[in-house]
């Protein structure tokens, strides 16, 4: 099981539950080392004073800020804890919401909330309540030296803590030049439109995220072991339909589409 990263209360109201915070992703990202390519010695970074010119120890390190140019405020971290004081130890939940009004872009990243000593009643009170209510308990937790803005959410028999972005750290839509004129402003044909419907649901499944896997690791993970044992590596070229003219048959490429993926539930009906 993974290490625990935080340790303190779910607060609202006058309730306490005591929970333990555990990361709910695991990384399957292939380690590179980086190395000198001629004699394949590892590259090593070094802490260096940029006035002395030595490298400074751990020990010595401290987090400064720059309030102006190269002068700097230095923090402790007993500065830090006195600043976030109780908070440092707290998911203060300061408002319920309906589970449906945030939007998927506001989601960072999720947390498991395990139940301490003594929590279990408090925790699973909490947990039915909010999916009967399908409501969501917004909170604020400081993690480290940041206080984050995050979802107390159900999931199967946990309490998920799912980081959200600060409204202003997200990009407006607007900056960019997305599309948004009607459709016929582009010359979409109503032909075009039933087809790409017809494909769609033609290729709609129930989601099931087990169905799914990074081939690219895994073909990296072979062709990584196929090397190291000295193996033939074959490289697969990929084919495609993409034609090189400017002029593009979305009515003729829409009908190959739909075609090509009933041929593909049939063969799969039949295995």
């Amino acid at each position: 099981m993974a290490r625990p990263i935080w340790k303190g209360y779910i607060t609202f109201g006058l309730v306490n539950i005591p929970v333990i915070l555990y990361p709910a992703e695991k990384k399957f990202d292939i380690q590179f080392k980086l190395i000198d390519s001629r004699d394949k010695a590892r590259i090593r970074y070094m802490r260096i004073n940029e006035h002395t010119g030595e490298e400074v120890p751990w020990t010595d390190i401290a987090k400064g800020y720059e309030y102006d140019d190269n002068n700097y405020l230095v923090l402790k971290q007993s500065d830090l804890k006195a600043i976030s004081g109780e908070h440092s130890k707290t998911i203060d939940i300061v408002t319920f919401v309906n589970k449906n009004s945030i939007n998927t872009m506001d989601f960072e990243k999720p947390y498991y909330l395990v139940p301490d000593k003594k929590g279990e009643k408090a925790y699973v009170l909490l947990r039915k309540i909010l999916k009967d209510t399908k409501k969501v308990g917004i909170s604020k937790v400081i993690i480290h030296t940041r206080e984050y803005l995050a979802a107390l959410m159900p999931y199967e028999n946990a309490l998920v803590l799912n980081l959200l972005r600060y409204h202003q750290e997200l990009r407006k839509a607007s900056d960019y030049g997305f599309p948004s004129a009607n459709v016929k402003a582009y010359k979409i044909s109503a032909k075009e439109i039933e087809i790409a419907k017809q494909l769609v649901n033609g290729m709609t499944t129930k989601w099931d995220p087990k169905d799914y896997h990074d081939v690219f690791r895994e073909t990296l993970t072979k062709w990584v072991e196929a090397k190291i044992h000295h193996k033939k590596v074959s490289s697969k070229k990929t084919k495609t339909n993409l034609k090189k003219s400017n002029v593009i048959d979305f009515v003729d490429l829409l009908k190959k589409s739909l075609e090509r993926n009933k041929q593909k539930a049939s063969k799969k009906r039949r295995s």
